[in-house]
């Protein structure tokens, strides 16, 4: 009965004269507990982990199986040792753990990074890679952080978690042909760090590495974290 449930979160109601109440009021409160400031595991799991975490919360997709099986499109919250489904409604903001990044659900699916949302399904959309690089000896190190295609580029960024070694002064970072577009004369030693803003966003059209590489000389050894931050549009269903 819909009296029975509330109209959005679908919270069991308390009923007159019932017995068990707080069983009731306990699922109404376990379920506040995962949608309140959503935070989903993942968005893309379709088996259920082995070990049920309560309060622990899954995009349920489609696929499913288990005990999420005919349960795509909703979300899993993990509760007494089972799980508990709510609707996602469109305009649920949920931090998703597994892969770093916000997500809104705009009806049909979780749109990860969406910062506009269209009627009909499109999106502006902001994203964020990152790696870990170890440097190998060399003039040049291309990285396995790859800006993808269609991608209007805002910067990169780095910071160097173990001191550069070799014969180089600096270093640059950038793209095959602009190899200094994020940024020159960067510093070698621990904790020395670069934030390439572009003045202009770059867009590029093929799928492009990130190089870093030495300047008066050549990489050695070293370690450091490289990322990537761009928009990317999608089109409308």
């Amino acid at each position: 009965m819909i009296d029975q449930i509330t109209s959005r979160l679908s919270l069991p109601l308390v009923q007159a004269a019932q017995a068990q109440k707080h069983v009731t009021v306990n699922e109404s409160l376990a379920r506040l507990d995962g949608l309140v400031n959503l935070v989903l595991s993942s968005l893309y799991r379709n088996t259920p982990p082995a070990a049920v975490v309560d309060g622990a919360c899954y995009a349920v997709p489609p696929g499913a199986t288990d005990a999420w099986a005919g349960q795509a499109g909703r979300i899993a919250i993990g509760s007494n040792g089972g799980w508990v489904f709510a609707e996602s409604h469109a305009g649920m903001k949920a931090f998703v753990t597994d892969i770093g990044v916000n997500a809104v659900f705009d009806g049909n699916i979780w749109v990860e990074g969406a910062l506009t949302l269209g009627g009909f399904g499109s999106a502006l959309v902001a994203r964020t890679a990152e790696v870990e690089v170890i440097l190998t000896a060399g003039n040049s190190v291309t990285t396995d952080l790859y800006i993808p295609n269609s991608a209007m580029v805002i910067g990169a960024t780095a910071r160097v978690t173990e001191a550069m070694t070799g014969t180089l002064t600096s270093w640059r970072m950038g793209t095959d042909g602009a190899l200094d577009r994020f940024g020159s004369g960067l510093g070698t030693q621990e904790g020395s760090w670069a934030r390439g803003m572009l003045s202009q966003p770059f867009t590029y059209w093929t799928p492009t590495p990130i190089i870093l590489s030495a300047t008066g000389g050549e990489f050695a050894s070293g370690r450091l974290r490289v990322a990537a931050h761009w928009l990317e549009l999608t089109t409308p269903r």
